[in-house]
């Protein structure tokens, strides 16, 4: 095997360390060297306005980028929930891996009866305010940003009545509280617990030592949510939420979609039960689906509102 060692760039957040560790561990017990590289992103640098705001989709993933095509890095490992669904010329997917956790949970300080009053729950995502406000349109809902270690903080220094994060991110840090709740009933982000590597398309030695921590059940299983997300605005910005599974059972994947107003008085939803053989338009053809049932101008008034 070739001497080369692979570089792999990854913010310096916890999370991302363990992420790019994760990886670097499956390559290493297959044989190849690695490195790991940390890079500063902008995301992590501008904590004082909402992820939206900042007029980027993949705010996390560009520095990565921007280092793998000047060289100083041959792979990026992210959670897959953030990377745009379109992804810079040059740059491929190279592996999913097997997917963690998918749901929401909200992290809490004891009991929940605050879920039948008045409550403040906090959340840097469109798709989670979105989808609480339709559940429980009384609740305030305010802005969580910065890292699962600076929300977690946050929360407890607030005097908010709880905060809602990705199971798979805390879960992966060993940080879950014990007093979370499981949120079964709001659709996760695409591609949420799933964690993709991309590498260089023109770099075939690493290609190939990626395509073997691909997991193909998880591979396709994104690829549906992140088609319908494509489909129905070609960013990371509306609250949008998509989970597709694979019964092997049957051969059968399962699709829920969604797509909400910013206020979540409005909501969406696009549901299907397909052959395993079907799935490569079923993100597309579910967010035909919403589009031609209210979807195109929900989308016009979201960017609209966005744009304010």
């Amino acid at each position: 095997m070739a001497e080369k060692i692979i570089r792999i760039g990854t913010r310096d957040s916890e999370l991302a360390l363990w992420q790019a560790q994760t990886v670097q561990k499956q390559l290493n017990d297959l044989g190849y060297k690695t490195q790991i590289v940390a890079v500063k992103s902008q995301g992590d640098l501008l904590l004082d306005k909402p992820l939206y705001e900042l007029g980027i989709t993949g705010i996390f993933t560009k520095t990565l980028d921007i280092a793998m095509i000047n060289g100083q890095v041959d792979i990026a490992v992210h959670s897959m929930k953030d990377v745009p669904t379109a992804l810079p010329i040059g740059i491929v997917q190279a592996a999913v891996l097997e997917r963690a956790n998918i749901l929401d949970i909200l992290v809490h300080k004891g009991s929940t009866d605050f879920l039948k009053t008045d409550a403040t729950i906090a959340t840097g995502s469109l798709r989670r305010q979105a989808q609480w406000w339709n559940k429980y349109p009384n609740h305030t809902v305010v802005d969580l940003r910065g890292n699962v270690n600076t929300r977690l903080q946050k929360l407890e220094d607030n005097t908010w009545n709880g905060a809602v994060f990705a199971a798979a991110g805390l879960e992966r840090l060993n940080l879950k509280p014990a007093t979370n709740e499981a949120l079964d009933w709001m659709i996760p982000a695409p591609a949420q617990g799933a964690m993709v590597v991309v590498a260089m398309a023109d770099d075939a030695f690493t290609l190939d030592a990626l395509v073997q921590l691909n997991h193909i059940e998880t591979e396709i299983c994104t690829y549906i949510e992140r088609q319908f997300l494509k489909t129905l605005e070609g960013g990371c910005t509306a609250p949008i939420g998509a989970i597709a599974k694979y019964n092997e059972k049957d051969d059968t994947i399962h699709f829920k979609g969604v797509l909400l107003s910013i206020d979540g008085k409005q909501k969406l939803i696009a549901e299907k039960l397909v052959d395993i053989s079907e799935w490569k338009k079923l993100g597309f053809h579910a967010a035909q689906e919403i589009l031609n049932n209210g979807g195109s101008k929900l989308m016009a008034e979201i960017k609209i509102q966005l744009k304010k």
